[in-house]
């Protein structure tokens, strides 16, 4: 080697760096691929199959890896000094020694890598062409120095074989979503996603209509009330009861109140209500969402009667509540004419009694605690521990409330506006 050329030495000197740089970018583009992207790329690609098949064993891609990227630097470390001393003489390899370092830091390692962690898929997907065979030339080589570094391991307390966990948690599977880009998953569909993986943490209660406001068909009352209702009726199904919710029939679909009418007037009696609907279905209070929606499917069911520990019927959730949960309201009917929050002017917002809290923390962005009370009313009762009989001024946390209303013990409307910080210091 002391008798090559100069230039000889220069071109295989940086023919080694080449292939140091190669080795370093192979090594952290194979670590930094993403493995459910590789899945995918995987279902069209050769190249990405082939990733696969080396990432299934780390321990011998990293094995070749580094057995060829040290050969490659070991034998430019003798290129480097080998020339130095040709051109300066001796001592001149010392020096040598330190600009190669440079030339390995900016040249073999920090450029190298920085390419291959930024665009993973560029550089591991050609690079498992050449570290294919390369695996299978080398393997004897490889299988020792992997039989001793696995050894070392061992006794270190690790499993040398064992492999990353691939599965997401929910927290996590939610931050991959809302760290999704634009370009990727539009707005509207990452919340519908967001809101299909909170599905667990919501429960019946939270979205049911209360007893108070279901809407149904006492048949305690004259046939004619009965007619009227129906004619004004604004919904498809309705529960159908004697007295009270709590001794309810059966639900009726308004489908089958036209099949009666169309036979005359006199054909709708309470009989024949009775008759066309559908036993009730009823549900726990606290069962989630997400088993809700599989039990409508199961039971092919679109409402039910949501009942607490003793039995009582404490309201009705239908399909369309849990599917507005996810993709948010798609339909408006009488109920949803009446507005729950206004906001004023100066910042504040006046809030019905009977909105959730949930649905007031979405439109406010706010944080009102939702462990307890599902309502406003019964957050506003629970800090006042007694019915205010006037204007009653309170705070919670950092938000200012003031009761507006009030009728048949209970808040009907309430001004709540965030505190500011200053406020609340001086306060």
């Amino acid at each position: 080697m002391e008798d090559a050329p100069s230039w000889v030495l220069i071109s295989l000197l940086v023919l080694l760096l080449a292939v140091s740089a190669f080795f370093s970018g192979s090594e952290t583009g194979m670590m930094s691929i993403n493995r459910y992207r590789l899945r995918h790329l995987a279902k069209h690609h050769e190249s990405a199959r082939r990733v696969q098949r080396l990432l299934e064993r780390t321990d011998r891609l990293i094995g070749v890896i580094l057995i060829g990227n040290n050969l490659a630097n070991n034998f430019a470390a003798i290129v480097a000094a080998t020339l130095a001393v040709k051109l300066y003489g001796s001592g001149a390899e010392y020096a040598a020694g330190v600009l190669l370092t440079l030339a390995m830091l900016i040249f073999a390692e920090v450029t190298p890598k920085t390419i291959a962690a930024t665009h993973p898929e560029k550089i591991a997907l050609p690079a498992s062409w050449v570290l294919t065979p390369l695996l299978r030339i080398l393997y004897p080589v490889v299988w020792c120095v992997n039989h001793v570094s696995n050894a070392l391991v061992r006794l270190l307390g690790f499993n040398p074989l064992a492999r990353p966990r691939d599965s997401l948690s929910k927290e996590e599977l939610r931050t991959v979503v809302d760290e999704s880009a634009a370009e990727e998953i539009a707005a509207d569909h990452q919340g519908m996603l967001i809101n299909i993986l909170d599905l667990e943490k919501v429960t019946v209660n939270d979205i049911m209509v209360p007893r108070h406001e279901i809407v149904g068909l006492d048949l305690e009352q004259d046939i004619e009330t009965l007619v009227d209702q129906i004619a004004d009726m604004n919904y498809t199904r309705v529960p159908v009861y004697r007295g009270d919710i709590d001794h309810v029939e059966g639900i009726l679909h308004m489908r089958r109140v036209n099949r009666l009418l169309r036979q005359g007037a006199r054909s709708l009696t309470k009989e024949a209500i009775k008759r066309f609907s559908r036993e009730p279905y009823f549900v726990p209070e606290n069962t989630p969402l997400h088993v809700q929606l599989v039990n409508f499917q199961k039971n092919k069911r679109r409402i039910a009667l949501v009942v607490n520990e003793y039995g009582e019927v404490v309201g009705l959730v239908t399909l369309e509540d849990i599917l507005e949960e996810i993709v948010g309201e798609f339909t408006t009917n009488k109920a949803s004419e009446v507005e729950l929050i206004s906001a004023e002017a100066d910042g504040s917002f006046v809030i019905q009694g009977t909105m959730p809290i949930r649905e007031i923390n979405k439109v406010t962005g706010w944080e009102l605690p939702t462990g307890g009370p599902r309502t406003l009313n019964g957050l506003v009762l629970e800090v006042l521990e007694a019915i205010p009989e006037g204007n009653v001024c309170f705070r919670l946390g950092r938000y200012a409330f003031e009761t507006l209303s009030w009728s048949n013990n209970r808040v009907e409307a309430v001004r709540a506006w965030p505190i500011e910080a200053g406020e609340r210091a001086q306060k």
